[in-house]
Parts: C-alpha cells; structure tokens; sequence
C-alpha cells in the first residue's frame, strides 16, 4: 500500500490513480489524445508499485472494451479508456453491455475534445451514453475526475451497469494539486456463473433486459447529482456541467453575481436528476451551459424559459470559452458588456517533426504519382496535407477504403484513372486497415497503399503497437499480416533512401497497372523522437544557392528557415534526413556527417 501523499496531477494522471485506488484489475486503451496518458499513467504506477493488475494496449478501442469488459462480468473492476471517436468503434459492444450490464464495476472513460484540438470531430459522448442508456459523470477538474471514479465504481455495481467517466481535453490536461489516498493490492474473487439468458441473452431476451435497464435509468433519475451555489432565490438560474461550469464559477466571481444568479452544478447530465428539473420550473429564465450538445436542455420537459444550443443562446459549434459563457450571461440578465474576455492568439499551423520519415515517404509520393489522388488516414501523417500530398481523410482505417472507392468511381467513368496511393500508418493499419485492404484485394481495386511504419504510434507519445515484442508479448509481423490479406506486390523501403523511395512507389503502381489490385511499399523507419536516433549529420549550404527557398517551401521542414538571400538551417533541429538535398534543384545543399 502506498500511504497519504500530496501531488501535482494532471487530469489524466488523477484518473489513473483513482482507477487503482478504487480497485480496478484490468485496464485497457487504444492511445488517443486526450486519453493518452490514462493508460500510460497506469503502466507506470503498475510497474513502480509492483500491482498485479493487467494494462495493457490493444489493438482498437472495440477490443479494449470488451477484454475490460469480460472482466467485470466475472466480478472485478474494471475501466477501458478512450477519445470521443474511439467511443464510435468501440458503440458496438457499448449498446449491447447496457442491456447485459455487469457484474464487478465498469467504467468507460470517454475524453471528449471540445474545440476540436487533436480530433477530426468535436462530438459529445454524453449523448451516446443517453443513447446508450448509461448514466455519464462530467467533471469540471482533475479532482472530481478523482472522486467521479469512486462514485462511478458504486453506481455501476448497485445498479450492475456500465457507467462513463467523460473528461474534457480541458480536464485531462489541467494540473492540480491533489491530497492521494493509498493504492492497496486487490484479488477478486473471479466467477462468470453460468447464466446464458443474460450473459448470452437471444433477441427475445434483450427486451426483458432492456426492460430492466428503463427501469434502473428510471431509478437513478430520482437520485440527487447536483449542487447549488449563488443565490438560490433568485429570478434567473444556470444549470451548468464540465468545464464551462469552472468558467462560470469564474466569472461570477470576478464579476460579482453570485446574488443574481442561481446555480446548479450538475455531476451527472444523465439521466437528469427529477428533482433538478422540478426546481427549475419556478425561475422566469435558465441557461444551460455545456460541452459540446444540449444533453441536459433535451431532458427537460418545458422549453419557454430554457436558453442554450436549442434557441442559439450559446453557439451550435465549439467550446464554451470563457467569452462565450459571458456573452451567454449577458444575454441572459439583459445587459451590456460585463467585461471583455481577450481571445488567445492563433498559432502557427503544426508540421511534421523535424528529420520525420513521413515527410521523405510523401515527397517520394509526389515525386513518383504527380498528379494523383492521395487519400489519407489519421495520424501525424495527416500533416501531409501541408505537403500537397493528402487529399482526403475520414476516420481510422478510410485511406484504404476511399482508395478502393475512388478507384471503382472513376474505373467506371469515361475518364482516364488517376494513380492513386493511400498512405496509412502502421498503428492505424493494424487498428482498422486490415478488413479494408482484405476488401480492396477482394475487388482487385487497383492503387497504391504506403504504409509509414515508424514503430509505434507516435502522435499520441509513442504507444506500442501489435508490432512491439515488449512484456513477453508476441510481435505480429506487419509483412505476414499484408501477405496474409492476399497482396501479391509488397517492399519494404526506408524513406530516408528516397531515390530508393521513388523507385519503389513507381514499381508498385506499375504493378496495379498490369496485374490489378492494391500494392503495397510499407516505408519504415522509427520515428526519431520515439527511437531517440542520434542525429545523421547536418545540412551545409554551399555557394551554390541562388536563394530559391526551394527546400523550405518544398519540406516546410522547422529545422529549415528563410534567412537573408538564402536558407537558414537550424543546426540545434536538424537531424540530418537530408531530404532537402534532394528537393534543391541546384544541388545546393549537402549533408555532412552522414
């Protein structure tokens, strides 16, 4: 047992201490920003503890959920972690597991990104825990994320229900200062019972158990999950949850109107607390703040004096930020300015690292397929777009998919086909490009599909993948899994040989050209910063250079700026690729060291 400490957490750190700390055995996870760090968390106090809980990676969100899951219908507890679009692959057994319910206490921790600021979505997965017919827990700090865990174990084993921790990037990434109690050792007593008409449930079944889960949503409903502040005998009132809640509490405070307001501070949007919604009825006008869709306004039953998404008081889109709830509060009282909330700057847009492999493996693209169709996948690699060489993305896994789409398009239009090349990164590839590429051969689709094997999946901190040997694991061979989906042309190539590169990429188009169906180069190299790779050497310009800036425009490289009449290379972030030695169309750049 670890005894009382103080610590600064950060929001993620903090859940994945209460996790144990609160019992759990088996904790799951496919990395995505802002989770990343529960799970990764979790390892670390695994292994400096010495606790025989199993953590682990898997393969994608549908399987970390249901390998969590199998635990907890055996008794124990257990939690799987994840980003608000990995809640979509993993919906599947989400629905069902509502029904079945469980046994030990099930928590899914679904990091919801309002803004977006690391996501292709900004969805709320509040409302698919409505949906779903969970109940869902919306801290506003890491330290209710630490007491939500407690109180999300109880609810799901009084009411035998999964239960969904939903933190905000804005809660995952906060730091605070937190009182911890000891983490102690847990053996469960593990038993599935046999129950095959609720553990295997046929269709008829499921309307008896989905009859039994109405009924437990009905229960908790009647419990109180929410506080009130300000003055509770006021004329207006806000209903308030997450993230904008802290705001709000903020600006009350700086501004004064703690005796012109009634506040309710809601710990669990749903099901809405009855009691809440009776209390509501007596003020002339409510807002509702929350993140990011207006689950708790579409629980109320009246709708006159509510204000929110629904009637535009708060905006359909985005975070609530701090002007945006103040702007939502003068609205509300009928005044002018209460003080202006100054907006934080736009940033640069990001760019791949420097000395990445992926930005060698697009140039080679380009270089190889002008002219074509790029269709691309979720990862750091989505930068590529910057490079002119993504076109197109959708969810984890579409690369592969969209390119056997445009290819079966335009095959059977009157024009000329297009190459086409996919890029996809190995993480991803394992985590939804197989059944893809398993199809695209299946319809001798014709493109080619690059997968940028770095070793690890690397945007999110350079979690292992299926392709790791680490703790006793078995590696799965990424060749034996392409070969495996039936593709006849497959090279193995590092970007950094980018004339080798080139070769490659035009070799495998060649070949869907004259054979049909997908080919594959896989472009492997560690990431560098994961790896740790000393660096190959530095780029010198030589007296060559007319100043074209071909190489800082062309690679949009940060270890390469535009200096006075010719390139600046930044020795400090150079890491000796030597791609722009390439790029240069007058040969102006050499690479020494390397």
């Amino acid at each position: 047992m670890v005894g009382l400490k103080r610590r600064v957490l950060l929001g993620n750190e903090a859940i994945a201490w209460a996790l144990l700390q609160e019992g759990a055995t088996v904790l799951t996870s496919y990395p995505g920003t802002p989770a990343s760090e529960i799970l990764d968390t979790v390892i670390k106090l695994k292994a400096e503890l010495q606790l025989r809980v199993h953590a682990s990676w898997a393969i994608n969100e549908k399987v970390a959920f249901e390998i969590a899951l199998s635990n907890s219908w055996l008794g124990g507890r257990s939690a799987v972690m994840m980003k608000q679009v990995g809640l979509n692959v993993a919906l599947d057994p989400l629905m069902s597991a509502a029904y079945t319910g469980v046994k030990g206490g099930f928590i899914v921790v679904a990091a919801d990104d309002p803004g977006p600021y690391s996501s292709q979505t900004e969805q709320d997965s509040r409302l698919l825990a409505l949906f779903a017919k969970i109940p869902v827990f919306d801290p506003s700090t890491p330290q209710e994320a630490m007491e939500m865990v407690g109180r999300a174990f109880e609810l799901s084993e009084r009411f035998r229900i999964p239960v969904m921790l939903r933190p905000t990037s804005w809660v995952c990434h906060a730091r605070q200062g937190l009182q911890l109690r000891g983490i102690e050792a847990v053996e469960p007593s593990l038993s599935l019972g046999k129950d095959p008409y609720h553990w295997a449930a046929p269709p008829r079944q499921r309307f008896r158990l989905h009859r039994e889960l109405n009924q437990k949503i009905g229960e908790m409903a009647e419990g109180d999950s929410f506080s009130t502040l300000g003055n509770p005998e006021a004329e207006l009132a806000v209903v308030a949850s997450g993230v904008p809640f802290a705001h709000l509490r903020d600006l009350m405070r700086s501004l004064g109107l703690e005796d012109r307001l009634a506040v309710f501070k809601v710990d669990r949007p749903f099901p809405l607390p009855r009691g809440l919604q009776g209390l509501l009825r007596r003020y002339r006008g409510v807002l509702l703040l929350e993140e990011t869709y207006p689950v708790m306004e579409l629980q109320l039953p009246f709708r006159d004096r509510v204000h929110g998404r629904l009637d535009g008081t708060i905006p359909s889109e985005g975070e609530l930020t701090p002007e945006v709830v103040l702007r939502a509060l003068r609205k509300l009282l009928g005044e002018g300015p209460l003080g202006e909330v100054p907006r934080p700057p736009e940033g640069s847009r990001p760019r791949l690292c420097p000395g990445c492999p992926h930005r060698a493996a697009f140039w080679a693209i380009k270089e190889a397929l002008p002219g074509g169709i790029y269709p691309s996948d979720i990862g750091c690699y989505t930068l590529g777009l910057n490079l002119g060489a993504v076109d197109s993305f959708l969810c984890m896994g579409a690369s592969i998919s969209l390119a056997e789409g445009f290819y079966l398009s335009l095959k059977g239009s009157a024009g000329e086909v297009p190459p086409i090349c996919a890029t996809i990164g190995d993480s991803t590839f394992f985590h939804a490009g197989v059944p893809a590429l398993i199809d695209a051969v299946h319809q001798r689709a014709s493109f080619v599909l690059v997968i940028m094997d770095n070793g690890s999946t690397a945007m999110t901190g350079g979690q292992p993948t299926p392709a790791s040997a680490e703790d006793g694991k078995k590696a799965v061979e990424m060749e034996e899994v392409v070969r495996g989906c039936g593709v006849e042309h497959l090279q193995v190539v590092d970007p950094y040989d980018v004339p080798r590169m080139v070769k490659a990429v035009k070799e495998a188009y060649r070949f869907t050209q004259l054979h049909g169906g997908p080919a594959v180069v896989i472009s492997r190299r560690p990431c560098p910063l994961i790896a740790r790779e000393p660096s190959r050497g530095v780029v010198r310009v030589t007296e060559e250079c007319t100043g074209c800036m071909s190489c800082v425009e062309e690679t949009e490289c940060p270890a390469l700026e535009e200096g006075e009449g010719r390139p600046l290379v930044l020795e400090d972030l150079c890491r000796g690729c030597g791609l722009c030695v390439y790029v240069c169309p007058m040969g102006a750049l050499e690479l020494e060291g390397g």
